[in-house]
């Protein structure tokens, strides 16, 4: 049932429905990932982005969540198809990286919105998101940094745990 008094501004509502759609593509994006790292093989590279994947989802279910809790109404956008074929480790996780990015760019354009619209409880919800998204953002840099140093993937499989 739809609240007639709204909890968040109408614009962030807008802006988190999308991210639903956002998020949900993110999670296929990292099954895709861990995909193509399972097809060679490299089981821990595989669960790390299947992990990732996971996360994705969970953090659209958390917005999911937020918007029945104010009152809104909403479908759920179409998804993109993801692709598993990378030319290689590196820009599978490069990829992901700029995803991220993206992700983060897209929760200061909501911060940015609910301050200047004094919708202090779409604010409050995204600080969660924000410094999320410190931690995806570092996660893949580094991760990127590993397969680039040309170690082979299986040994850095090893490597993975301790990052864990």
């Amino acid at each position: 049932m739809q609240n007639t008094q709204p909890m968040i501004s109408s614009q962030l509502a807008r802006k988190l429905k999308e991210q639903i759609g956002h998020e949900l593509g993110a999670h296929q994006q990292y099954l895709a990932i861990g995909t193509y790292f399972a097809q060679q093989n490299l089981d821990k590279w595989a669960a790390l982005f299947y992990q990732q994947a996971a996360e994705e989802k969970e953090h659209a279910m958390k917005i999911v969540r937020f918007l029945v809790d104010v009152g809104e109404v909403f479908d759920f956008p179409a998804l993109p198809a993801a692709s598993t074929g990378f030319q290689s480790a590196a820009e599978a996780i490069a990829k992901a990286l700029e995803w991220e990015r993206s992700v983060t760019a897209q929760f200061q354009d909501m911060a940015k919105i609910a301050l200047a619209e004094s919708d202090f409880v779409g604010f409050q919800f995204l600080q969660w998101f924000l410094e999320e998204q410190v931690e995806e953002v570092s996660s893949m840099e580094k991760y990127l940094d590993l397969v680039e140093s040309g170690i082979n993937l299986f040994q850095a499989e090893a490597l993975l745990e301790e990052e864990g």
